[in-house]
């Protein structure tokens, strides 16, 4: 990807347990960071175990299984 930037920018997406606010946790962050002086983008994903069971509706969405995650911080 090319493009010209003034500064850089981050792109930043999470994964969660469900859709409720309140209720559901993080289970996923990732972020990929682009350079305005055009060095390679640098990326970053990290999974998290929420504590708490991810609703299959979830699953379906993002394939992240608890499997996936019982071993994480």
């Amino acid at each position: 990807m090319n493009f010209k930037l003034n500064r850089d920018l981050i792109f930043f997406d999470i994964e969660s347990t469900g859709l409720n606010v309140i209720r559901d946790r993080i289970l996923q962050i990732a972020m990929i960071k682009f350079f305005k002086d055009g060095r390679e983008p640098e990326e970053l994903s990290m999974l998290i175990n929420p504590g708490i069971p991810i609703s299959e509706e979830a699953m379906q969405v993002h394939g992240i299984l608890p499997k996936d995650v019982a071993n994480k911080p």
